[in-house]
């Protein structure tokens, strides 16, 4: 559009510059223009025969023009047919481009698949040993976690980055359908317009060749026209692809980029799983033989995996080292994804609009493309006589419906295409869009204009008109909308006959004018070519755009829908899991309260036994003082010990029922709750599948439901095609079935957009139940976390640590650390997920190169892989966006457990703290209880750990298992039914959203699980807690009840009694130290010695429970490592062991030599009594006794402590029991199975096999269905086509007699000019001789064909007795040679459809191969996912296996540590029976030293001493009481921690037997539908081979007779084509001699009207003068006579000078002699002023009319290029190009600096006013009629026309230097001009009005092109009044004269200059 304005800028820039030179040389050319107006008197009156010269210099010319005009249409032809190879060259190499790229795109993701399947084999090596150390770590006593369940990992959208990525390939599969579409229209649109030349022939008789000549330069100028639109389109087509072609590279060279990045990142980290591999290789070195054996086993499936990927590891290895920096980028890229799908949801909403407006578009350019498809029909009709121009008009009007095509499809692509990169097409394509649709506009108007003018003639025909009545009647009954639109274009015929003669002089000047810019148009077209070039690149992108955004909205859609089932589906869930949650709290509740009851019995009990014991205790002593006094002391001593024992026996018995409860408890609730799990598990279950089953059978019913819509809607659709075609071979039959194929599409569209509200609808409701939903569960949370708030508040009121803090602080950051690290991990985890797909792809394309090499059809395949594959790419995207979102969900629990544990751990070191202070005795008790909470923790956050890892383990193998195996049949499924259907373009996207979507449901329904037994375990956390508290509170409250006891007894009264007893022995003592001194020496000696053994042993004590502690850390640590560190442990413990051995040696010979010591005191003592020298201190013998005692005390400690050992062993041999009979039904189960699916992988493959076998046969079924009906499409052809063949023979002869009668009516018109008809006669008589010479060919011609031997011997029979005779028989031959080219044109229409039948086929075939390919895609990818399954199932069976070698090992280790134990037990008692004995020896002796001492003393000392050491050994069994408990619980917890490991095994069971039962139904259900498939395909087949036999053998008939007709109507053809060549040129110029001299008569005729109606107006507006003034009749008479005198002595100068000057200048002095004579009769028409005065009314009806007609006339190209120069000029360049433009107008500097000053208010409303004004006009715009300028009508047409030429011939301004831009209308001179005294106001409207008011149009008044000509006309010759009057010239207003210069002074002016 706009090379097509610069080149009208330019050519009026030159015409107007030709103006403005031409000034100077202006009186030359006004002599000549008056020579010509002088002479045209002359030539009027010439006799025939100049006349005829001149006609036939006319002819030559017309003749001339003719033939340039076929060079011109020849040689465009040749560079249309030059540029097509040219486009179709380029579009090869842009295909071989493409390939080459996909086939390095194929090669490097074949690379990045062989590195992902390393690094996926290295994982899961990884994960196997992480797996093995968190399940050795876990065996080290551990809280029961809740059970687990696969983790929700939802499907996540990768984003590659680069949004234009997925549109480079997929849309060309919907441009090639978009092309087969167009091409299909076009073949109906050609037999559409050979249908309507065919009536057009049969109706239209051969009538007046008048017009001939005009309608081709009017169809020459259309031609042009739209040749210009076609370069202009295809040189910004050509811009467009280029650019997008730049862009297709620099998508390709990031992608490649990316890619490289990618597989360096990929082998890092393969290198660092290779390194971990090798490290725990190394730690795992001393594992068992069968461990060693799965490794080697892997170890040499790595191998050979090596060997296949070390050609790709070793390219790949440099480029790996580059990306270690952008790991920290993927997070930033997770919140880029995030916004990524917050836009996609926004330009979803988009799209749905944008979707609705192109479908309005869409339907509106259908029309138009309607409109000017019925016109180019209408155009052809004209031009079928011409041998040339029709093939021309064809191919052009083939390109225009091309290109009208292409932009429709841009329009709705533009508005569809919402990417960022398509923008600027979008804004190219709506501004070539506007601009074309304004082109189209006018060219719609000229075409319309034309039809109707040739219309009009035909209807002026009585022939014609009586057959468009049959015709209507027909019409009316059929169509009523197509009677209703003929009888409208009637009226429009009617109305616009008077237009079409204008038109046709615009037409001729057209012609003139596009000959010249033929030369730019060509160098144009070479431009719009390579336009054409990029816009169908840009195209074909935007087809892929479109493409890409109509799958992802049926993605989402069905996204949508299925997220609102699983929504409903999972609150129901909740619902029932809350009830029975509550049901199980009521239950838990009740079984607590039992439990503390019966803990409060136990403890009753117990202190009642203690009760009665000491009762007995102090009665058994009171009767032993009894008996001491009467009995001896060894009596005493056996009573003692026998006590003794059987209280040791009462309390062991008492912990053995103690055990024995708890265990029974433990028993009952472990039952209840597996009988729990195992009922909620199987309604789990019974409701999945009910579940499944529902969805299965509504997904089959709607299946059906559309599969009987469309089966109902396409019968409907064949009905009435048959009926349409069963009707008569006509027009509105075509129209009708076009109409009924609209009408059903629409249908179609229509249910289509009922469905998709339909949808739109629940989704909206479904979302909004999902928010409600999500409210509640949020409210809940906060509710919860309420509670937990207010719970650690509590906790918070005691701390009063500063250190633990800052050491817990320290504690938290490292924690931190370590779940960052494992955050990074999951990152590369999802980097990996992210690239499987990838290396499934290169696999998939891989294979795909292969046979594409072999194949020959390349792209197709290929589009289709990449289709699937950008699908999966969104897929991986949602699954990646998905995956985040639990990270963060995950990061925020841990977070929040943190938190719990640091605050637990708070609050139990306070507590701690308040038990230090409280007593020292507490201390090592609060110790132990320490490191047991700081265990806890650990344990706690480890098994957190553990449950993350298993959810993402679990989660990988429910992705494999669960989604893969249902969701590929799903996608055959829906593949088949494509197959079938053929119409459903989206069938791919379908099934892989149906597959995505039941991959969410199961992941909301995990997500579901995980929510609640996070609910469960924080809720245990805090029992466990509330646990811990509440047990140390009641320590501390029983140690204190026994510190006051203790406080109690020391206080008593019996204590004082004692200090009185020892001061009276200090007495006695006093005097026998002297004796002991030299003893006491010694015995202090021994006593430091003993002091420091039992420091040490205490010593020792301490160091054990350390070591204990220290073991247990360590196991924890061992158990993280490999099985090494467990026999290190069991190493340690018996060194300790060993050590402890030692100790009690030590002991034993510290006894053994006190034992010796108090012998030699005795034996010294005995001798010192006799001997009377020296005695021994009475207080340090007392302090020795006392360390006896607590030597003894201690010795019961070791006794009870060991009992408590051994009894806790026992019990863990009885679990331990359990356990195994457990492991060994688990194992027995995990075997069953195993057969069960190794049984179940035979069966699936055998189904695969038969599916892929059943997809083999639809696929050669849908092949053979497409070939049936291509054929059944060609035979309906071919039968329409025979059909109007024998339609066509019938009316021939008919129509010749017609034609006949016709061509007599017009030959005899010529008639009555006598000149020319007798040289007519002439030439017609030659031509009936030669016609007559030429009889006897005919005659030849007419033995050949039977048919036409007939018509031709009556044709010659009749040519013989007349003229009229061989008239009708020309053109009966004329009609039959029309018949064969139509028949000749049929035959090409129907080679063209059969080729385009056979690309449509060769298409289909690629289709289907493509579909093969798929389905074999398909098939590997279940094989693929076979595969995976069985390497899952190996996996669980080897970790199954590792679990059960892990349990053999504990029960190893536990036996071995029994056996120690056993051992040490034996030797502790061995150890304890020496010390005991030695321990006797010293009671003895000391008992014996005593009595000989002390006598009675010493025995009561001796009673008071056994009573504190009861006392202090009732101290030690509470305290060792103590330490059993915290043993037991220790006990207990690994005890519920191996239980819920078996739980875990157990669920994971459950779990495999339904997945299973699953595979088993859903195998169950594909087999019998696919046996149904090939059912009903082979019932099919069957039916169609019949139909197709039956249809060839038609085909085969029909094809015979058409190829016989053929052959012989060609070699007539080319026979009658000779002579018709040389009668037409006979006769076609006789005709153009005749339409030269009609045309020539028309234009006398119309100077003549002119001359008159200018004769009209000047007396008119005479009359209006002296109407006005009647009134001063007599002053205007006298004024009249001087006006007469002053007239009389102009004529006479004039006559002189007229005289003097040349001959040419007599014409001038008739003029004054008319005009002389005009005012003689003026002064008789005074004298008749009474009888104007009547006539005044009539003339002003007439003036009205005559305003009505030329109302607002205005020259269209001088406004246009005025208009178009005006705003070409920047704005601040404006005002001047406004002053150029007023000074070339006339008006003064004053005033427009008036009008520029009020802000360019006046010249504005002045310039709108002006083209408001003459928008409508076309005549010549006059001065207006105002009061102010009455001086006008006083002036006569002489003075008025000198006055013009004056004015003309004085320059405003120096001519040069006007430029385009500046340029203004000059017909608004006069306006301008007059207008001084009004404002801008009146100035505005006076001159519309002046405008509308006056059309005041001079005779002599030339076009502005013949004073000065716009453009050098082409031909010269001919006078300028034989030209016709075209409104697109530019024309002028007469000025006005003042009245007192007179006309002969002004014309001698003239001759002076």
């Amino acid at each position: 559009m706009a090379s097509w304005l610069g080149g009208l800028g330019s050519g009026l820039g030159q015409s107007l510059g030709q103006v403005g030179g031409s000034l100077s040389s202006l009186t030359g050319q006004i002599s000549s223009f008056t020579k010509d107006i002088l002479l045209e008197g002359a030539e009027e009156v010439g006799d025939a025969a100049t006349e005829l010269h001149v006609s036939n210099s006319r002819l030559r010319e017309v003749e001339s023009i003719n033939a340039a005009q076929k060079f011109e249409n020849e040689r465009l032809k040749k560079v249309c047919s030059d540029l097509e190879e040219k486009h179709e060259a380029a579009e090869l190499q842009i295909k071989q481009l493409s390939i080459e790229y996909r086939n390095q795109l194929q090669q490097k993701e074949v690379e990045i698949s062989h590195l992902k399947a390393r690094q996926n084999a290295l994982q899961e090596q990884l994960q196997k040993v992480q797996k093995a150390a968190q399940s050795a770590q876990s065996g080290a006593g551990v809280l029961p976690p809740a059970a687990t369940s696969a983790s929700y990992v939802p499907v996540v959208r990768h984003s590659s980055g680069f949004e234009g990525d997925d549109m480079d390939f997929g849309d060309i599969i919907w441009s090639q359908q978009e092309i087969n579409r167009l091409s299909n229209e076009v073949s109906r649109l050609e037999s559409e317009v050979d249908h309507w030349k065919q009536i057009a022939l049969s109706s239209k008789a051969q009538g007046t060749y008048d017009a001939e000549q005009s309608e081709i330069y009017k169809l020459q100028n259309i031609v042009k026209e739209l040749r210009q639109n076609l370069s202009q389109e295809i040189d910004e087509h050509q811009h467009e692809l280029s650019v997008l072609q730049d862009a297709h590279r620099q998508k390709l060279v990031e992608i490649s980029h990316r890619h490289r990045e990618e597989l360096s990142e990929y082998e890092e980290r393969i290198e660092e799983l290779e390194n971990q591999l090798q490290q725990d290789g190394v730690s795992a070195d001393a594992m068992d033989d069968s461990k060693i054996s799965e490794q080697k086993k892997n170890a040499q499936s790595l191998e050979g995996g090596k060997v296949e990927e070390l050609q790709v590891v070793k390219d790949l290895e440099d480029e790996i080292r580059k990306l270690n920096h952008k790991l920290s980028s993927a997070k930033e890229e997770n919140k880029i994804l995030l916004k990524e799908q917050e836009l996609a949801k926004v330009e979803k909403i988009q799209i749905t609009q944008e979707y609705e407006n192109l479908k309005s578009d869409f339907s509106m350019l259908q029309s138009s493309l309607a409109e000017q498809d019925a016109l180019l029909k209408e155009q052809e009709k004209k031009l079928q006589s011409k041998t040339s121009l029709p093939e021309d008009v064809a191919r052009l009007q083939q390109a225009l419906l091309e290109a009208e095509n292409e932009i429709a499809r841009l329009s709705s692509l533009n508005q569809e295409g919402l990417e960022k990169e398509l923008a600027s097409a979008q804004r190219k394509n709506e501004n070539i869009l506007s601009a074309y649709t304004e082109d189209q506009n006018s060219e719609l108007s000229q075409l319309r204009q034309d039809l109707e003018r040739k219309q009009h003639e035909l209807n002026e025909s009585i022939t014609e008109r009586e057959t468009l009545i049959a015709e209507l009647e027909e019409l009316d009954k059929q169509n009523q909308e197509a009677t209703q639109h003929m009888i409208t274009l009637k009226e429009q015929l009617s109305k616009q006959h008077t237009e079409t003669d204008s038109i046709i002089k615009q037409l001729k000047f057209d012609i003139d004018f596009e000959r010249r810019k033929v030369s730019e148009l060509e160098i144009e077209k070479m431009e719009t070519i390579k336009e054409l070039d990029s816009q169908k690149e840009k195209l074909s992108h935007c087809s892929y755009a479109l493409n890409d955004l109509h799958i992802s909205k049926q993605q989402l859609q069905d996204n949508i829908k299925d997220l609102q089932e699983q929504l409903r589906e999972a609150q129901d869930c909740n619902l029932h899991n809350k009830k029975e949650i509550g049901e199980l709290q009521q239950r838990l509740k009740e079984r607590e309260e039992e439990l503390s009851v019966s803990l409060r019995k136990l403890t009753e009990k117990s202190n009642q036994e203690s009760n009665y014991t000491c009762q007995d205790l102090i009665l058994k002593e009171r009767e032993v003082e009894i008996v001491r006094l009467q009995n001896d002391i060894s009596e005493n001593k056996q009573l003692n010990e026998d006590l003794e024992k059987s209280l040791s026996d009462l309390r062991i018995e008492n912990g053995k029922l103690i055990a024995a409860t708890e265990e029974l408890k433990q028993e009952l609730s472990d039952a209840i709750s597996e009988k729990n799990k195992v009922y909620l598990e199987k309604d789990t279950v019974v409701e999945a599948l009910k579940m499944e089953k529902r969805q299965l059978e509504s997904e089959l019913s709607q299946m059906e439901k559309r599969l009987l819509e469309q089966a109902h809607k396409y019968k409907q659709t064949i009905e009435e095609l048959s009926n349409a075609r069963s009707m008569d071979t006509t027009a509105l039959q075509l129209e009708h079935e076009r109409l009924v194929k609209l009408n059903q599409e629409k249908d179609f569209e229509i249910a289509e957009l009922k469905r998709s509200i339909e949808q739109v609808e629940t989704d909206h409701q479904e979302t909004k139940e999902m928010l409600t939903t999500s409210l509640g569960g949020q409210k809940q949370l906060t509710e919860l976390i309420k509670e937990k708030e207010v719970f650690i508040e509590k906790f918070k009121n005691q701390a009063f640590q500063v250190k633990q803090e800052l050491e817990e602080c320290m504690k938290v950051s490292k924690k931190q650390d370590v779940l960052k690290q494992n955050l990074e991990e999951k990152d590369r985890s999802l980097a990996v997920m992210k690239e499987e797909n990838n290396h499934l792809k290169e696999e998939i394309e891989r294979l795909k190169d292969q046979q594409t090499r072999s194949t020959p059809v390349v792209e197709p395949k290929t589009l289709d892989i990449i289709i699937e594959l950008e699908s999966e790419v969104t897929q991986l995207k949602v699954i990646k966006n998905n995956l985040e979102e639990e990270i963060e969900v995950h990061k925020k629990k841990i977070e929040d457990q943190n938190q719990i544990t640091v605050q637990l751990q708070q609050s139990l070191q306070e507590q701690r703290k308040e038990i230090d202070e409280s007593k020292f005795q507490c201390e090592q008790m609060n110790v132990t209880h320490e490191r047991l909470s700081l265990e806890k923790d650990e344990e706690i956050k480890n098994l957190q750990k553990t449950i993350e890892q298993i959810k993402t383990q679990l989660h990988k193998e429910r992705q494999i298992i669960q989604t893969d195996s249902s969701d590929l049949f799903q996608e055959t499924k829906v593949q088949t039914l494509n197959g079938e259907n053929g119409n459903e373009k989206h069938d791919l996207s379908k099934a892989e959203i149906e597959r995505l979507v039941e991959g969410i449901k199961e992941r909301e329904m995990e997500i579901k699980l995980l929510n609640e037994k996070n609910v469960s375990l924080s809720q245990q956390i805090d029992q466990l807690s509330k646990d811990e508290v509440g047990k140390l509170t009641r320590i501390i409250q029983e140690k204190d009840l026994e510190i006051q006891a203790l406080n109690a007894r020391v206080s008593s009264a019996s204590y004082r009694q004692d200090v009185l007893c020892l001061q009276q022995q200090l007495q006695a003592y006093v005097m026998e130290r002297e004796q002991v001194l030299a003893v006491l020496s010694e015995k202090t000696r021994e006593n430091s010695q003993l002091k420091t053994e039992y420091r040490n042993i205490m010593d020792m004590v301490a160091a054990k429970e350390a070591a204990l502690v220290r073991l247990q850390e360590e196991n924890q640590k061992l158990c993280n490592r490999s099985e090494n560190s467990s026999q290190d442990m069991s190493r340690e413990t018996i060194q300790n062991l060993s050590r402890i051995i030692r100790e009690k040696d030590i002991e034993i010979d510290a006894l053994s030599q006190k034992c010796q010591t108090l012998l030699t005191v005795l034996q010294t003592s005995s001798t010192g009594t006799d001997n009377g020298s020296g005695g021994v201190n009475s207080n340090q013998f007392e302090e020795l006794l006392q360390e006896r005692d607590k030597l003894k005390q201690q010795v019961k400690k070791m006794d009870e402590w060991k009992q408590q050992v051994i009894t806790t062993v026992q019990n863990m041999q009885h679990e331990s029991a359990h356990l195994q009979e457990e492991l060994h039904r688990l194992q027995a189960q995990i075997s069953v199975e195993s057969d069960s699916n190794s049984k179940l992988q035979v069966d699936y493959n055998g189904l695969i096999q038969s599916y892929e076998q059943n997809e083999k046969k639809l696929k050669s079924f849908s092949q053979e269905l497409a070939q049936v009906q291509h054929s059944i499409g060609q035979l309906h052809n071919t039968k329409d086509l025979l059909l109007s063949k024998l339609d066509l023979v019938t009316p021939s002869v008919a129509m010749a007699s017609t034609v006949s009668q016709l061509s007599g009516i017009q030959y005899s018109a010529p008639d009555v000019l006598s000149d020319e008809s007798k040289l007519l006669q002439k030439e017609l008589e030659q031509l009936k001789k030669k016609l007559q010479e030429k009889d006897s060919t005919i005659k030849t011609l007419q033995e050949n064909n039977q048919r036409l031997s007939d018509s031709v011997a009556t044709a010659s029979e009749i040519e013989r007795k007349s003229q009229e005779g061989t008239e009708s028989e020309i053109r009966q031959i004329r009609e039959k040679h029309d018949v064969l080219q139509k028949s000749l044109r049929e035959k090409d229409i129907l080679i063209k459809s059969k080729s385009d039948q056979l690309l449509s086929v060769s298409e289909n075939l690629s289709n289907k191969e493509n579909e093969n390919e798929l389905l074999k895609q398909a098939v590997t990818n279940l094989k693929e996912r076979n595969l995976i399954l069985e390497m899952d199932i190996r996996k669980l069976k080897e970790e199954n296996e590792k679990i059960v070698a892990r349990c053999r090992e504990k029960e190893t280790e536990f036996r071995a540590l029994q056996e120690t134990n056993m051992q040490f037990s034996m030797m502790l008692k061995e150890k304890e029976f020496e010390s005991h004995s030695m321990t006797e020896k010293a009671l003895a002796f000391e008992k014996l030293l005593k009595e000989k001492e002390q006598g009675k003393t010493g025995e009561l000392n001796q009673l008071l001493n056994e009573v504190k050491s009861m006392q202090e050994k009732a101290v030690t069994f509470q305290q060792e009481r103590d330490q059993v408990m915290v043993a037991l619980k220790q006990k207990q917890m690994e005890s519920s921690a191996l239980q819920s490991e078996i739980q875990h095994l157990r669920e994971k069971e459950q779990r495999l037997n339904q997945e299973l039962e699953r595979l088993r139904n859903h195998l169950l259900e594909m087999e019998d539908s696919y046996t149904r498939e090939a059912l009903a395909a082979e019932d099919r087949e069957v039916k169609l081979r019949k139909k197709v036999l039956i249809l060839e053998e038609k085909l085969v008939s029909s094809s015979t007779a058409v190829e016989n007709a053929s052959h012989q109507a060609s070699l007539q053809v080319e026979s009658l084509q000779e002579q018709l060549n040389l009668v037409s040129k006979q006769r076609d110029e006789t005709v153009l001699q005749l339409t030269i001299s009609q045309d020539q008569v028309k234009q006398y005729a119309l100077s003549l009207a002119n001359l008159q109606m200018v004769l009209e107006q000047f007396q008119q507006e005479e009359k209006a003068m002296y109407s006005a003034e009647l009134e001063k009749h007599q002053k205007q008479s006298t004024e009249w006579r001087k006006k007469a005198e002053s007239l009389e002595e102009k004529v006479v100068s004039l006559q002189e000078s007229l005289g003097e000057a040349n001959a040419a200048l007599d014409a001038a002095s008739r003029l004054t002699e008319q005009l002389d004579i005009k005012e003689e009769q003026i002064e008789e028409l005074k004298k008749e002023g009474e009888i104007r005065r009547e006539m005044l009314e009539d003339v002003q009806n007439k003036l009205m009319n005559l305003m009505n007609s030329t109302e607002g006339k205005v020259d269209k190209l001088l406004m246009r290029n005025l208009f178009v120069g005006h705003f070409h000029t920047p704005k601040n360049k404006r005002p001047e190009v406004l002053r150029l433009m007023g000074s070339i107008l006339g008006i003064k500097k004053e005033e427009l600096d008036q009008l520029l000053s009020e802000d360019q208010r006046g010249v504005t409303r002045w310039v709108t006013g002006w083209l408001g004004g003459g928008a409508g006009s076309k005549s010549v715009p006059s001065t207006p009629l105002r009061p102010t300028h009455q001086n006008i009508f006083n002036s006569s047409f002489s003075e008025l026309f000198v006055k013009f030429l004056e004015t003309e011939s004085c320059p405003s301004l120096p001519p040069p230097k006007l430029s385009v831009h500046d340029m203004k209308t000059l017909g608004a001179a006069g306006t301008g001009k007059t207008s001084s005294t009004p404002s801008n106001s009146q100035t505005q409207d006076s001159a519309v009005s002046g405008m509308s008011r006056r059309p005041a149009t001079n005779p002599f008044l030339a076009p502005r092109s013949a004073a000065v000509p716009l453009v050098t006309p082409a031909s010269s010759s001919g006078h300028l009044l034989m030209k016709p009057i075209s409104d697109a010239l530019p024309t002028f207003t007469p000025l006005p004269v003042s009245p007192d210069a007179s006309a002969g002074a002004v014309l001698k002016d003239l001759l002076k200059q």
